[in-house]
């Protein structure tokens, strides 16, 4: 996420406890959280696809996804 987002989500927390917000900033607030969201579990979802555990004989297998979980 670029870093002026990343600003701006925390000039509207920062405006939001001292004066707080129109509706408009609450929606753009909204927004963000969701987008730096999305772009947080698709950076960790990378991470956890790329781990591989190595065994003591030197096996390397990838983590799997469990059932039933999103």
């Amino acid at each position: 996420m670029a870093t002026d987002r990343l600003n701006r989500i925390n000039e509207l927390a920062k405006k939001a406890k001292t004066e707080g917000l129109t509706p408009q900033e609450e929606q753009e607030r909204d927004r963000l959280r969701k987008e730096y969201l999305a772009a947080f579990r698709a950076n960790l979802q990378s991470q956890l696809d790329s781990v591989v555990i190595v065994d003591p004989q030197g096996n390397r297998t990838k983590l799997k996804k469990k059932n039933g979980k999103k």
